[in-house]
This record gives structure tokens, C-alpha cells and sequence, in this order.
């Protein structure tokens, strides 16, 4: 597949990479409706179709922790942002201890696949975003990563009592 260049003359150049075909359409539909200039590719994030050093912000929300080797994935996002450019990741973690850890190991394992399997009928997505989770590394370990794959300027944020963090790092110049 050839690969894009992320640079698309004369303002923002949005591009959305997905694995499943559905959820670029949605994607593509939802652009549509809100006038927004984008494209949709349907993508590997461990094989992304831009060129080396094209991208100024990546992004990825609630699903870096879904990639089949996080460290391939960071290399990927360094290899298409620009010199300056920017990356950030939200993602899910686990609290390791005090209070809310029990609590949320108990709700994520236990309340949450019961209830969002009765809703949705499908119990099997519900099993297995803990487990996703569970594996994915704890915040201090993915910025490591970042910082060892060359990423500069790498810093975290935990939020909502460690459930959630926001990794943003910078290619450096």
C-alpha cells in the first residue's frame, strides 16, 4: 500500500485509523453530518500508511492498550510524527493499591461484564476490556517505553482515582 503523507496542502489534514471496518464507517458518517474535512484508513496502528515524519498531533483514546506489542506501537507513532510533533494516549489503567483498587477489581471483573453483557448481549466484549487492562502496563512503565523509544518532554496524569491516564510525550527536533 502506498503510503499517505499526512501533510495535505492548505490547513489541518485529519486522518482517523481504525482496525474494524465499522467503526470508520461510523467515523466517516459522524465527519459527514459535523462538515469536518477527514479521511478514514483502514489500519494496522503497528503498520500505519503515512509517510516517515508527516504527522504534527497523534492521538489514540482507549484503545493503544488493544495493540498486539505496545513498543512496536510507540515506534510507530514516532516514526510517522515530525520532528516537534506531538503524541498522546488516554488509556484505561489499574489501581495497584489502597481502597479504590478492591473496589474497582470488583466492579471491572465481576458487576461490569454481568450488567454490560445484559445490556449489550454480548458479555464477551465485557470480559474482555478487564482483562485488556489488567495487561496493559501501569503509567510509569508505558512512559519509560516512550522516554527509551526516544520520546522526549514524556509525562502522565492519572485521573479519576487511577483508573485513567493521559501519556503525552513529543518527538524531539
Amino acid at each position: 500500500m502506498e503510503r499517505l503523507s499526512a501533510r495535505h496542502g492548505g490547513g489541518a489534514w485529519i486522518a482517523g485509523a481504525d482496525f474494524s471496518g465499522a467503526m470508520l464507517n461510523l467515523a466517516q458518517r459522524k465527519a459527514y453530518a459535523q462538515h469536518r474535512r477527514a479521511a478514514f484508513l483502514a489500519a494496522d496502528a503497528l503498520h500505519l500508511p503515512l509517510a516517515d515524519g508527516t504527522v504534527d498531533l497523534l492521538t489514540a483514546a482507549f484503545g493503544f492498550r488493544n495493540l498486539a506489542n505496545y513498543r512496536q506501537g510507540l515506534g510507530e507513532c514516532f516514526r510517522v510524527l515530525r520532528p516537534g510533533g506531538e503524541l498522546g494516549i488516554l488509556e484505561f489503567c489499574e489501581p495497584r493499591t489502597g481502597f479504590m483498587a478492591g473496589l474497582y477489581r470488583a466492579y471491572f471483573n465481576k458487576v461490569l461484564p454481568r450488567i454490560g453483557g445484559a445490556i449489550s448481549g454480548n458479555g464477551e466484549a465485557y470480559t474482555y476490556l478487564p482483562a485488556s487492562v489488567a495487561r496493559f502496563p501501569q503509567p510509569e512503565e508505558l512512559a519509560a517505553w516512550m522516554s527509551k523509544g526516544g520520546f522526549a518532554d514524556v509525562r502522565y496524569e492519572s485521573w479519576t482515582f487511577g483508573t485513567v491516564a493521559l501519556y503525552v510525550a513529543r518527538r524531539p527536533h
